[in-house]
Protein backbone atom coordinates (compact mmCIF):
# COMPACT_ATOMS: atom_id res chain seq x y z
CA UNK A 1 0.00 0.00 0.00
CA UNK A 2 1.35 3.45 -0.86
CA UNK A 3 2.31 5.71 2.01
CA UNK A 4 -0.25 8.33 0.96
CA UNK A 5 -3.12 5.84 0.93
CA UNK A 6 -1.97 4.35 4.22
CA UNK A 7 -1.92 7.77 5.87
CA UNK A 8 -5.31 8.73 4.46
CA UNK A 9 -6.90 5.52 5.72
CA UNK A 10 -5.31 6.05 9.14
CA UNK A 11 -7.33 9.24 9.50
CA UNK A 12 -10.67 7.41 9.45
CA UNK A 13 -10.30 5.40 12.70
CA UNK A 14 -8.98 8.56 14.37
CA UNK A 15 -12.12 10.49 13.42
CA UNK A 16 -14.27 7.54 14.48
CA UNK A 17 -13.15 8.42 18.02
CA UNK A 18 -14.67 11.89 17.58
CA UNK A 19 -14.02 15.20 15.79
CA UNK A 20 -10.36 16.25 15.56
CA UNK A 21 -8.60 19.41 14.42
CA UNK A 22 -5.79 19.60 11.88
CA UNK A 23 -3.09 19.60 14.53
CA UNK A 24 -4.35 16.43 16.17
CA UNK A 25 -4.57 14.64 12.81
CA UNK A 26 -1.04 15.71 11.89
CA UNK A 27 0.31 14.61 15.28
CA UNK A 28 -1.38 11.21 15.07
CA UNK A 29 0.01 10.63 11.56
CA UNK A 30 3.40 12.03 12.42
CA UNK A 31 3.38 14.43 9.44
CA UNK A 32 3.45 18.17 8.80
CA UNK A 33 0.13 20.01 8.95
CA UNK A 34 0.30 20.74 5.22
CA UNK A 35 0.46 17.02 4.44
CA UNK A 36 -2.42 16.27 6.80
CA UNK A 37 -4.45 19.06 5.21
CA UNK A 38 -3.98 17.63 1.71
CA UNK A 39 -5.15 14.23 2.89
CA UNK A 40 -8.17 15.69 4.68
CA UNK A 41 -9.14 17.75 1.63
CA UNK A 42 -9.05 14.66 -0.58
CA UNK A 43 -11.20 12.71 1.85
CA UNK A 44 -13.53 15.69 2.13
CA UNK A 45 -13.95 15.87 -1.66
CA UNK A 46 -15.15 12.25 -1.62
CA UNK A 47 -17.53 12.84 1.26
CA UNK A 48 -15.58 10.60 3.62
CA UNK A 49 -14.83 13.37 6.10
CA UNK A 50 -16.63 16.63 6.88
CA UNK A 51 -15.20 19.90 8.17
CA UNK A 52 -17.32 21.46 10.89
CA UNK A 53 -17.81 25.17 11.54
CA UNK A 54 -15.28 24.96 14.38
CA UNK A 55 -12.69 23.75 11.82
CA UNK A 56 -12.58 20.24 13.30
CA UNK A 57 -13.10 17.22 11.08
CA UNK A 58 -15.45 14.30 11.59
CA UNK A 59 -16.48 11.28 9.55
CA UNK A 60 -18.61 12.20 6.56
CA UNK A 61 -22.12 11.04 5.74
CA UNK A 62 -20.90 9.36 2.57
CA UNK A 63 -18.68 6.99 4.56
CA UNK A 64 -21.54 6.11 6.89
CA UNK A 65 -23.86 5.51 3.92
CA UNK A 66 -21.29 3.25 2.24
CA UNK A 67 -20.88 1.22 5.42
CA UNK A 68 -24.64 0.84 5.80
CA UNK A 69 -25.05 -0.17 2.16
CA UNK A 70 -22.28 -2.73 2.47
CA UNK A 71 -23.87 -4.27 5.56
CA UNK A 72 -27.28 -4.46 3.90
CA UNK A 73 -25.79 -6.25 0.91
CA UNK A 74 -23.91 -8.84 2.95
CA UNK A 75 -25.34 -12.32 2.50
CA UNK A 76 -24.60 -14.19 5.68
CA UNK A 77 -25.65 -17.47 4.11
CA UNK A 78 -23.15 -17.07 1.29
CA UNK A 79 -20.37 -16.23 3.75
CA UNK A 80 -21.23 -19.02 6.18
CA UNK A 81 -21.90 -21.87 3.75
CA UNK A 82 -18.29 -22.94 3.04
CA UNK A 83 -17.61 -23.00 6.78
CA UNK A 84 -20.73 -25.10 7.40
CA UNK A 85 -19.71 -27.56 4.70
CA UNK A 86 -16.22 -27.98 6.14
CA UNK A 87 -17.62 -28.45 9.64
CA UNK A 88 -19.98 -31.11 8.28
CA UNK A 89 -17.06 -32.85 6.59
CA UNK A 90 -15.21 -32.81 9.89
CA UNK A 91 -17.96 -34.13 12.18
CA UNK A 92 -20.40 -35.79 9.78
CA UNK A 93 -23.53 -34.44 11.47
CA UNK A 94 -26.30 -32.12 10.28
CA UNK A 95 -25.32 -28.43 10.36
CA UNK A 96 -27.90 -25.61 10.37
CA UNK A 97 -27.79 -21.84 9.97
CA UNK A 98 -30.69 -19.77 11.32
CA UNK A 99 -31.75 -16.12 11.58
CA UNK A 100 -34.42 -14.18 13.49
CA UNK A 101 -36.96 -12.54 11.17
CA UNK A 102 -40.12 -10.82 12.32
CA UNK A 103 -41.44 -13.13 15.04
CA UNK A 104 -39.89 -16.35 13.78
CA UNK A 105 -36.52 -18.07 13.74
CA UNK A 106 -35.93 -19.61 10.33
CA UNK A 107 -33.42 -22.06 8.94
CA UNK A 108 -31.66 -20.44 5.99
CA UNK A 109 -29.08 -23.14 5.29
CA UNK A 110 -28.58 -26.82 6.01
CA UNK A 111 -25.83 -29.34 5.32
CA UNK A 112 -27.08 -32.90 5.62
CA UNK A 113 -25.56 -35.56 7.82
CA UNK A 114 -23.53 -38.27 6.13
CA UNK A 115 -25.27 -40.86 8.29
CA UNK A 116 -28.38 -42.76 7.11
CA UNK A 117 -30.62 -41.22 9.80
CA UNK A 118 -31.63 -37.76 8.54
CA UNK A 119 -33.43 -34.83 10.15
CA UNK A 120 -36.69 -33.47 8.76
CA UNK A 121 -35.74 -29.80 9.08
CA UNK A 122 -35.99 -27.71 5.89
CA UNK A 123 -34.52 -24.44 4.69
CA UNK A 124 -37.11 -21.69 5.13
CA UNK A 125 -38.97 -23.60 7.84
CA UNK A 126 -39.48 -21.96 11.26
CA UNK A 127 -37.85 -23.70 14.21
CA UNK A 128 -39.52 -24.67 17.48
CA UNK A 129 -38.67 -21.36 19.07
CA UNK A 130 -39.04 -22.30 22.75
CA UNK A 131 -36.67 -25.28 22.58
CA UNK A 132 -34.34 -24.91 19.57
CA UNK A 133 -30.74 -24.06 20.44
CA UNK A 134 -30.41 -21.55 17.59
CA UNK A 135 -33.59 -19.77 18.71
CA UNK A 136 -32.30 -19.48 22.27
CA UNK A 137 -29.14 -17.76 21.04
CA UNK A 138 -31.01 -15.31 18.84
CA UNK A 139 -33.59 -14.38 21.47
CA UNK A 140 -31.04 -14.25 24.28
CA UNK A 141 -29.31 -11.40 22.47
CA UNK A 142 -32.40 -9.18 22.62
CA UNK A 143 -32.57 -6.39 25.23
CA UNK A 144 -34.01 -7.60 28.52
CA UNK A 145 -37.36 -5.83 28.18
CA UNK A 146 -37.80 -7.21 24.66
CA UNK A 147 -36.83 -10.72 25.79
CA UNK A 148 -39.44 -10.59 28.54
CA UNK A 149 -42.19 -9.30 26.24
CA UNK A 150 -41.33 -11.92 23.61
CA UNK A 151 -41.29 -14.75 26.16
CA UNK A 152 -44.70 -13.79 27.51
CA UNK A 153 -46.19 -13.80 24.01
CA UNK A 154 -45.08 -17.33 23.15
CA UNK A 155 -46.92 -20.61 23.49
CA UNK A 156 -45.05 -23.43 25.20
CA UNK A 157 -45.97 -26.77 23.61
CA UNK A 158 -44.62 -29.77 25.50
CA UNK A 159 -42.95 -31.64 22.67
CA UNK A 160 -41.14 -33.89 25.18
CA UNK A 161 -40.62 -34.10 28.93
CA UNK A 162 -37.58 -31.83 28.43
CA UNK A 163 -39.43 -29.04 26.62
CA UNK A 164 -39.43 -25.55 28.12
CA UNK A 165 -42.73 -25.40 30.05
CA UNK A 166 -43.41 -21.67 30.49
CA UNK A 167 -42.17 -18.09 30.16
CA UNK A 168 -40.26 -17.91 33.47
CA UNK A 169 -38.34 -21.08 32.62
CA UNK A 170 -37.63 -19.77 29.12
CA UNK A 171 -36.31 -16.46 30.47
CA UNK A 172 -34.02 -18.33 32.86
CA UNK A 173 -32.72 -20.40 29.98
CA UNK A 174 -32.13 -17.30 27.83
CA UNK A 175 -30.21 -15.66 30.67
CA UNK A 176 -28.04 -18.76 30.99
CA UNK A 177 -27.42 -18.83 27.24
CA UNK A 178 -26.57 -15.12 27.22
CA UNK A 179 -24.01 -15.63 29.99
CA UNK A 180 -22.31 -18.72 28.60
CA UNK A 181 -22.37 -17.76 24.91
CA UNK A 182 -23.71 -21.05 23.52
CA UNK A 183 -26.87 -23.13 23.65
CA UNK A 184 -28.16 -26.68 23.54
CA UNK A 185 -31.35 -28.57 22.82
CA UNK A 186 -30.96 -31.95 24.46
CA UNK A 187 -34.15 -33.76 23.59
CA UNK A 188 -36.37 -30.72 24.03
CA UNK A 189 -38.03 -30.95 20.62
CA UNK A 190 -37.54 -34.62 19.81
CA UNK A 191 -36.49 -37.13 22.45
CA UNK A 192 -33.93 -38.70 20.13
CA UNK A 193 -32.32 -35.51 18.75
CA UNK A 194 -29.65 -33.39 20.43
CA UNK A 195 -28.15 -30.11 19.27
CA UNK A 196 -25.35 -27.68 20.18
CA UNK A 197 -25.25 -24.15 18.79
CA UNK A 198 -23.08 -21.03 18.72
CA UNK A 199 -23.74 -17.39 17.74
CA UNK A 200 -22.50 -15.52 14.68
CA UNK A 201 -21.94 -11.83 15.41
CA UNK A 202 -21.84 -8.79 13.15
CA UNK A 203 -19.54 -5.79 13.29
CA UNK A 204 -21.70 -4.26 16.05
CA UNK A 205 -21.22 -7.31 18.26
CA UNK A 206 -24.87 -8.33 18.06
CA UNK A 207 -25.94 -11.85 17.16
CA UNK A 208 -26.80 -11.82 13.45
CA UNK A 209 -27.35 -15.57 13.05
CA UNK A 210 -26.81 -18.84 14.85
CA UNK A 211 -25.36 -22.14 13.67
CA UNK A 212 -25.78 -25.59 15.14
CA UNK A 213 -24.75 -29.22 14.87
CA UNK A 214 -27.48 -31.80 15.46
CA UNK A 215 -27.46 -35.59 15.68
CA UNK A 216 -29.75 -38.41 16.80
CA UNK A 217 -28.97 -40.57 19.82
CA UNK A 218 -28.54 -43.61 17.61
CA UNK A 219 -25.50 -41.95 16.03
CA UNK A 220 -23.93 -40.18 19.04
CA UNK A 221 -24.96 -39.61 22.62
CA UNK A 222 -25.64 -36.13 23.95
CA UNK A 223 -22.32 -36.21 25.85
CA UNK A 224 -20.45 -37.17 22.69
CA UNK A 225 -22.13 -34.36 20.75
CA UNK A 226 -21.19 -31.85 23.44
CA UNK A 227 -17.51 -32.60 22.88
CA UNK A 228 -17.92 -30.86 19.49
CA UNK A 229 -18.90 -27.58 21.14
CA UNK A 230 -15.37 -26.04 21.03
CA UNK A 231 -15.19 -26.76 17.29
CA UNK A 232 -18.69 -25.37 16.70
CA UNK A 233 -17.84 -22.19 18.60
CA UNK A 234 -14.56 -21.65 16.75
CA UNK A 235 -16.32 -22.17 13.42
CA UNK A 236 -18.96 -19.61 14.40
CA UNK A 237 -16.16 -17.21 15.37
CA UNK A 238 -14.53 -17.72 11.97
CA UNK A 239 -17.81 -16.88 10.23
CA UNK A 240 -18.26 -13.87 12.52
CA UNK A 241 -14.80 -12.61 11.61
CA UNK A 242 -15.53 -12.80 7.90
CA UNK A 243 -19.05 -11.40 8.19
CA UNK A 244 -18.03 -8.47 10.37
CA UNK A 245 -15.02 -7.59 8.24
CA UNK A 246 -12.45 -8.29 10.91
CA UNK A 247 -9.13 -9.92 10.05
CA UNK A 248 -10.00 -13.27 8.41
CA UNK A 249 -9.81 -16.24 10.74
CA UNK A 250 -8.76 -19.63 9.42
CA UNK A 251 -11.69 -22.02 9.64
CA UNK A 252 -10.84 -24.56 12.38
CA UNK A 253 -12.89 -27.23 10.61
CA UNK A 254 -10.65 -27.03 7.55
CA UNK A 255 -8.19 -29.95 7.41
CA UNK A 256 -5.22 -27.61 6.89
CA UNK A 257 -6.01 -25.46 9.90
CA UNK A 258 -3.23 -25.08 12.43
CA UNK A 259 -3.64 -23.44 15.78
CA UNK A 260 -1.57 -22.94 18.89
CA UNK A 261 -4.73 -22.18 20.82
CA UNK A 262 -5.09 -24.38 23.93
CA UNK A 263 -7.90 -26.87 23.82
CA UNK A 264 -11.25 -25.81 25.26
CA UNK A 265 -12.69 -27.82 28.12
CA UNK A 266 -15.81 -29.77 27.40
CA UNK A 267 -18.98 -28.20 28.81
CA UNK A 268 -20.24 -29.57 32.03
Amino acid sequence: MSQTVDRALSILPLLAEGPADLGKVADRLGVHKSTALRLLRTLHEHGLVYRQSDQRYRLGARLIALAQEAMENLDIREIAHPHLVRLNEQCGHTVHLAVHEEHEVLYIDKVESRYPVRMYSRIGKPVAITVAAVAKLLLADLPESERRTRAEQLDYPLYTARSTPNAPAFLRELEKVRDQGWATDLGGHEESINCVAAPIRGADGKVAAAMSVSAPNVVVTADELLTLLPLVRRTADAISGEYSGRTPVTDPAHPNHRSDEPSTKDPE
